[in-house]
């Protein structure tokens, strides 16, 4: 049976998606809305979400009453990403034509003005006047119990009663047309619009609107959600102080609906992309739709990749940046099954950039970054591909000795054909990064299955290992967030006073301990001796000196005291802002304190100096960063603590010597000129226009605090700064390093931490005089120069054989014993000069001995290990590779190479011996079949 046909209708006019974007601001801005740009992907200040996956996170507080803004009607389009979590779309990418990873969420927001009559009226006029859709191809839904949003369709928008439905019932476990942001908080009915694709899609009488999910007929384009109750804990909603409305319509489906296509990815957002790869391929239309599923996971991952990368994530193992880096491996995957080897990631990303560039003009400004990060990531996985070949042959040599056949493909094989267990495809995946696809793949090309069932078993119980955990903190932290939005509901923001002073008066107006709320609380001696530091008590005031952590600067310390008084009540070891403006103080107990209880609330005073002068310190190597390597070199972290400052920003190689002394060299000088700095409050677009720098994880509201180095470096900062540059007092980067693929990291100390260092680094100097017997510290190079040319020639004796050093290359040929079924070894450890002439010597044995295997051992604090096997050994089933992987196992080390040839570093030089001898079982293992060549334990990061 053929699949039915989708007819476009000729009543709507076709229109470009960048249109029907800025059609959709323009409508709701004519109507009182204030425009509101896409915040980033990466959410700030929201430790429960990994990326932003709707419109509403950036007016999450908004929504919650937490957080006033100068509007009370928005509207936006908000790039979002869902690939993880509750909403999770990346299995269905490419496979349907609706779902994908980036999205772009077109919504109008009310903040307790307009409610659902002009939601929906606004919504049927903006589809049906202002886009032209016919209002005989809509259908809508509503919540079950909702019978204003039911009345305002039928009684006032006109839609007869075969195109509305009713579905959801919340107390019965069914949530559908029911929205709710958490377990806990803001919640209420919503209404979904539908498009009529056509009768021909229909799958039978219950493919009804509110079947939207699984029948084809019917696509939701709109979903109109009314907050108006308050979950709480025990299951009951009230209504909320103030009612919202927040409406989502994916851009991407709404633009599948005017260009009249049946898949998102024929729009006009996704088919420059497929042009591209289709030129880059030389494929035609149908190869394209032969191939249309793995055309569709490129399109979709470039998108993503491409709005990530440009929002500071880069790619790394863990949290963020691993989502990155599968996503990007998972297209480049993709772009090998097409028949694609040479890269072409950056080619598709370029693509984006010019198709969405206009709405987004960050990706313009970012765009060499991107693409460079794309291109380094891309070929750093054909590496790791190639170096996953090692292993998955050494896991494929004792199963099968066929010969290998280039294509075969898994459905060809035997029924009785040897399979390769699923905990072991698990770990090439797990530990290597090597894709199961591939693994698949390759092994019928050798002849074997793959336990895929016990690979999936694998991959689910790690999943399952890792969200447990998660939903175990994601359950306590949205419990604590239910509680301080309570609180801070009933008491109101805390007022901070610590810009101007370090010491205030103030009333206590909440006190939680263990996540519960007490009106009054005493220290309990056992208890507190028991408890660890800073976990005791958290305390809230009506107005705080006291730094909440924020802008990577950590929270003040200091204690609270008894009114008049200096007994101390609370020893204050950290501070925290986890809801809005709510200022929450964690520390130990000592005595009793209440609610209304008024305190002296007083900062460290010393600790604070020492954290502003490393705070205003960052300002000051930032800029100076950028000055001397260039603009691309932006804040992507940072830490600032009374300690030591820390500070992250993209750039794919190490700083030099010469460039951290000019940083330094420039740091010291602005310290010396002694430079106001200056702090004002400016409108967010207007600070931006002036040139202040903002960094993609940080919230800012309407209105920004700016910190300004007088002619030299412009910020948002919400911290402590000094008032002058030379508060500072001293500078000094104490490391530079890589903190992952594309990303440095500095270190550095401010005023009496970096005298102190200073200090510390010339008494070792001084020290290593005396030891070196130099007259002065002026003079240890020099001695370390004739230390040096000492020691090279003892080496250099050594060699030669003054001293009985190394055997010839005949006498290490003659010293071949037999191991195991006619296989001869030479085995021998030796301070060769380099690896390089421990290969020169291995050549030279090899000329002489023939067939058998050779390992030579470089004698050193880093030593290495080279095997060579002959070619009639390598028939017989023999692998250098797979023997090195043994022999590193021994010295803490990693290696890889061919059948042929192979070798392997590590750092424990005792183990060498050992090495050499874990080659010859791997041999004895491998000609009598006793067992696989097991794989390396992971090394260093090299």
């Amino acid at each position: 049976m053929s699949s039915p046909t989708f007819v476009p209708d000729p009543r709507i006019t076709w229109r470009p998606a960048a249109e029907l974007r800025r059609r959709f601001v323009d409508f709701f801005v004519a109507r009182g809305h204030t425009f509101v740009p896409s915040a980033s992907l990466v959410p700030a200040g929201d430790p429960t979400l990994l990326f932003t996956n709707s419109g509403m996170v950036q007016f999450k507080e908004v929504l919650t009453g937490a957080e006033t803004r100068s509007y009370k009607r928005a509207v936006d389009y908000q790039r979002c990403l869902r690939v993880a979590g509750k909403h999770n779309d990346f299995e269905e990418v490419g496979r349907t034509p609706r779902h994908h990873t980036l999205f772009e969420m077109l919504g109008n927001w009310s903040f307790g003005d307009y409610f659902k009559r002009e939601a929906i009226h606004w919504a049927w006029e903006f589809l049906t006047e202002d886009l032209g859709i016919p209002g005989d191809r809509l259908a809508a839904t509503t919540y079950t119990f909702d019978d204003v949003a039911w009345s305002i369709w039928r009684d006032e928008i006109g839609l007869p009663p075969e195109r509305m439905a009713k579905w959801g019932n919340v107390d019965e476990g069914d949530d559908k047309n029911f929205w709710r942001m958490a377990e806990t908080g803001p919640c209420g009915p919503c209404s979904e619009i539908h498009f009529d694709r056509g009768p021909q899609f229909s799958e039978g009488p219950h493919c009804t609107p509110d079947h939207s999910e699984t029948c084809p007929r019917w696509l939701e384009v709109w979903n109109l959600v009314f907050m108006e109750f308050d979950q709480r804990s025990d299951g009951t909603r009230l209504p909320l102080p103030f009612t919202s409305v927040d409406t989502g319509m994916g851009l991407e489906r709404i633009a599948s609906v005017v260009q009249g296509v049946l898949s998102n990815y024929d729009t006009d957002l996704f088919a420059p992309i497929h042009a591209r790869m289709r030129e880059l391929l030389g494929h035609d239309p149908d190869v394209f739709e032969a191939e249309r599923f793995s055309y569709q996971v490129i399109a979709d991952h470039s998108r993503a990749v491409t709005f990530l990368i440009g929002d500071g994530v880069l790619p790394s193992n863990e949290g963020r940046g691993y989502v990155l880096r599968k996503l990007l491996r998972r297209a480049v995957r993709h772009g090998r099954l097409l028949g694609r080897r040479e890269p072409f990631m950056a080619e598709s990303a370029a693509v984006v950039i010019d198709t969405m560039g206009e709405a987004y003009p960050h990706l313009i400004e970012r765009r060499e970054e991107i693409l460079a990060a794309i291109a380094r990531e891309e070929s750093q996985f054909a590496r790791t591909l190639d170096g996953g070949m090692v292993h998955l042959e050494a896991a494929l040599a004792p199963l099968t000795s066929a010969e290998r056949v280039v294509g075969r493909r898994p459905e060809e094989l035997p029924a009785d054909a040897p399979v390769l267990p699923g905990e072991v495809a698990f770990r090439l995946h797990d530990t290597y990064g090597f894709p199961i696809d591939l693994t698949v793949e390759l092994a019928a090309e050798y002849g074997v299955a793959v336990d895929r069932a016990g690979f999936d078993r694998a991959l689910a119980e790690q999943r399952e290992r890792s969200r447990s955990g998660r939903k175990a903190e994601l359950a306590r932290h949205a419990e604590l967030v239910g509680l301080y939005e309570s609180i801070l509901r009933r008491v109101g923001e805390t007022r901070f006073l610590g810009y101007e002073t370090t010491s205030a008066d103030a009333r206590i107006v909440a006190i939680v301990r263990d996540g519960i709320e007490y009106a009054e609380i005493e220290a309990v001696p056992e208890i507190e001796l028991r408890a660890p530091a800073g976990a005791e008590v958290e305390v809230v005031l009506d107005q705080t000196p006291f730094y909440a952590e924020g802008g990577g600067q950590v929270g003040d310390q200091g204690i609270l005291r008894e009114e008049g008084g200096h007994a101390a009540l609370v020893t204050v070891l950290d501070t925290q802002r986890p809801v809005g403006g709510l200022v929450v103080h964690r520390g130990r107990l000592h005595g009793r304190i209440k609610v209304g209880q008024y305190v002296s609330a007083v900062v460290d005073a010393e600790r604070r100096a020492r954290t502003m002068r490393n705070h205003t310190g960052t300002h000051l190597l930032h800029r100076a960063l950028r000055n001397v390597v260039g603009e691309s070199a932006r804040q992507a972290g940072s830490l600032v603590t009374p300690d030591y400052l820390r500070f992250d920003f993209p750039f794919d190689r190490a700083l030099t010597n010469d460039e951290l002394r000019a940083i330094e060299a420039e740091v010291r000088r602005v310290i010396r000129e002694d430079r106001p700095v200056t702090i004002a409050y400016l409108p967010m677009a207007e600070a931006i226009a002036a040139g202040a720098d903002a960094f993609f994880d940080e919230k800012y509201g309407e209105t920004v605090r700016t910190v300004r180095v007088q002619d030299y470096s412009f910020e948002l900062c919400g911290g402590t700064h000094c008032r002058a540059s030379g508060q500072v007092g001293s500078f000094v980067i104490t490391g530079e390093r890589s903190i992952g693929s594309g990303m440095r990291r500095i270190e550095a100390l401010t005023g009496d931490g970096a005298d102190a260092w200073l200090d510390a680094r010339v008494a070792t100097l001084e020290r290593a005089a005396e030891l070196l017997g130099a007259q002065s510290v002026d003079a240890v190079p020099e001695r370390i120069a004739a230390l040096q040319a000492e020691l090279k020639e003892l080496r250099r004796r050594l060699r030669s054989g003054a001293a009985g050093g190394l055997p010839t290359p005949a006498a290490l040929a003659a010293s071949a014993r037999e191991v195991a079924g006619g296989v001869r070894l030479v085995a021998h450890a030796g301070p060769y000069e380099s690896i390089e002439a421990l290969k020169a010597a291995a050549r030279e044995v090899r000329a002489r001995l023939g067939s058998g295997v050779i390992a030579l051992g470089l004698e050193a604090d880093e030593p290495q290990v080279f095997v060579t096997v002959s070619e009639d050994l390598v028939a017989r089933g023999l692998s250098a590779g797979a023997l090195v992987q043994r022999a590193v196992r021994e010295i803490d080390g990693r290696g890889g190479g061919r059948a042929e040839m192979a070798q392997g570093k590590g750092g424990r030089r005792e183990g060498l011996g050992r090495a050499l001898a874990a080659v010859e079982a791997g041999i004895v293992a491998a000609v009598i079949g006793t067992g696989a060549v097991a794989p390396a334990r992971s090394g260093g990061s090299g």
